[in-house]
């Protein structure tokens, strides 16, 4: 199987014959989403990349309860069930200090220790691509970025761990993705940008590094957590910049984007989907509970149970806005209460409460619908298309490979 540097160097080479490709990378953050998305790229024969952060699936699990081995065997398992003969490839998500939410209280010398035995358990489980991402830093006030130097000097520091331990396994190359358009440190200008770029080329130099230049650069690109808009024209202005280096720009917060059809007409290389696909599992998931009360069921109790384990997690109150701070749950607005629980329910797919609400519903449904669960995974998969359709990545398999 070709690398991911591999696929960009070719889309690269193909948009200069006018054939124009992003990646689509689902962010695995429960199973259904996982088999959706390799039976979509089995059923378009394309490749597909798996985005997963440390919150999602570390060395203790995270809260989808894998670890990375766990996601690679999940993964093949689901690969021989649809028959999916496109290249696979997991990749961590934001790898950086203070970037997993357990890591809150550590000091900077445990994360960084923590943080380095999940990138070798990456390596070890056989991820494709790794996204250094040291743009937060807790020793610093609170919303106050770290200097563009510090985050060269770790992002350079955690390659060369990253690539030192690579060759200590006797692996094969992985490639890197670096930097975010996250407001608590991105590269949100173009002159911080540039002064990245030719900090990291300087920086890996100096390492004996060159051979580990990233495929993937993250920037601005209109979108983030509230705005579902993408800008052309700074993709554009920022795929002129890295292309001559061999990279392209990968997006973030591509969740519900408006108009993804101009991803590849600019350049993305990449783009990274994950609210979004929850979003649409509760959804088919309350369309069941929904048709469950309709027929007049026993109860399966799912919405309650979900709605308890949300609030329970705790996870809700890191997306209050300035003006919700320090309000309880109930306090919230309606709409925003249920923005929450569709947000937050990835944390929970895997409490045992919301487990045990789902098979109920399930069984509760079996005479009237064949296979509850093929239902759910049938809807994430018809999203997970838009995407693919709009990426121009249908049959595109053999031309990617090369």
């Amino acid at each position: 199987m070709v690398g991911v540097k591999h696929l960009v160097q070719r889309i690269i080479e193909q948009r200069q014959q006018g054939v124009q490709v992003t990646l689509l990378a689902v962010c695995p953050n429960s199973d259904a989403v996982l088999e959706a998305a390799v039976r979509a790229a089995a059923s378009n024969d394309t490749p597909m990349l798996f985005a997963a952060t440390l919150n999602q699936v570390d060395r203790d699990g995270g809260y989808t309860g894998q670890t990375p081995n766990d996601l690679v065997a999940r993964m093949g398992e689901l690969a021989v069930q649809y028959g999916c003969e496109s290249p696979l490839y997991l990749c961590l998500d934001h790898g950086g200090p203070w970037l997993k939410d357990a890591h809150a209280g550590l000091s900077l010398a445990e994360t960084m220790a923590a943080l380095k035995a999940s990138l070798s358990a990456c390596l070890a489980a056989g991820y494709a691509l790794l996204h250094i991402d040291p743009t937060v830093d807790r020793t610093l006030p609170p919303g106050q970025p770290p200097p563009i130097e510090t985050v060269l000097g770790r992002t350079v520091e955690l390659i060369a761990y990253a690539e030192a331990e690579r060759e200590r396994m006797g692996l094969p190359s992985v490639s890197y993705e670096v930097g975010t358009e996250e407001v608590h440190g991105g590269l949100v200008d173009l002159e911080t940008f540039d002064r990245f770029l030719a900090g990291l080329q300087s920086g890996l130099a100096a390492r004996g590094l060159t051979h580990a230049w990233p495929c993937f650069i993250v920037g601005r690109v209109g979108t983030d957590l509230h705005t579902s808009t993408f800008d052309p024209a700074s993709a554009r202005r920022l795929y002129e910049r890295v292309a001559p280096l061999g990279s392209l720009i990968k997006g973030h917060y591509t969740d519900w984007v408006a108009n993804p059809e101009a991803y590849p007409e600019t350049g993305m290389g990449g783009a990274n989907v994950g609210p979004e696909f929850t979003a649409t599992e509760l959804d088919a998931l309350l369309d069941l509970w929904k048709r469950e009360r309709q027929l007049g069921r026993a109860a399966s109790g799912f919405e309650g149970a979900l709605r308890q384990a949300v609030v329970a997690s705790g996870r809700w109150r890191k997306w209050r806005t300035p003006g919700e701070e320090g309000r309880a749950f109930d306090e919230l607005t309606p709409d925003r209460q249920a923005w929450m629980v569709s947000t937050g329910a990835r944390y929970v797919w895997t409490d045992p409460a919301v487990l045990a609400a789902r098979r109920r519903l399930y069984d509760n449904l079996r005479d009237e619908l064949a296979d509850p669960h093929a239902f759910v995974v049938d809807r994430i998969a018809q999203n997970i298309q838009r995407y693919v359709d709009a990426f121009n990545l249908k049959q595109s398999r053999a031309r990617l490979a090369g």
